[in-house]
């Protein structure tokens, strides 16, 4: 059974093209070289939540656990901390359309 792992998060103000920069250059190769397989992402351009949504799947709920208790994958997301407020996440189970939190 493909899980999805949801994440939200605000990008702190001031921050956004160092922010983008990460996630092109670190963040995205980042989560693939672990295991997570990106699915999709959206920019929130008006209204009240959160800026940005992303996923990204694995291939069990096993492997996903596997990853998130990695050291690798905890100095990605304290580096993605450095430019982001507000950040969520949750491990659910894959469907074949949008999810969200």
């Amino acid at each position: 059974m493909s899980v999805k792992i949801l994440m939200s998060w605000d990008i702190k103000p001031g921050r956004e093209q160092e922010y983008f920069e990460f996630v092109v250059r670190e963040w995205v190769p980042g989560i693939q070289k672990l295991g997570i397989d990106p699915t999709d992402a959206w920019f929130t351009q008006f209204g009240n939540a959160p800026q940005i949504l992303a996923g990204g799947t694995a291939r069990s709920l096993k492997v996903m656990r596997q990853i998130l208790n990695t050291e690798e994958w905890a100095t990605l997301k304290d580096q993605l901390l450095t430019y982001v407020d507000n950040y969520e996440e949750r491990v659910v189970q894959a469907r074949g359309s949008f999810q969200m939190l």
